[in-house]
């Protein structure tokens, strides 16, 4: 059985560059490029600090107007 080169030699396109060795350069270029814009680009995010009574305080409100309308709406017939 014939390989893929050997079949482009027979039909005298032994020379040519193939369309998906294009376009693999191509992608590898584009992602190259992608990845040095993008890492000049970012600086390390900075965490924001809560105090512990921040991160202690309750959140959940049981008797604010969302969760009663939840309630109200998710409602079924027995």
């Amino acid at each position: 059985m014939k390989t893929q080169a050997q079949k482009q030699k027979s039909r005298g396109k032994g020379d040519l560059v193939g369309r998906r060795d294009v376009l693999r350069a191509l992608g590898a270029g584009a992602g190259a490029a992608a990845v040095t814009a993008s890492s000049a680009l970012v600086e390390p995010a900075a965490a924001q600090g809560e105090s512990g009574a921040e991160k202690r305080k309750a959140r959940y409100q049981p008797n604010s107007a969302d969760v009663q309308n939840y309630y109200r709406v998710n409602r079924y017939p027995k």
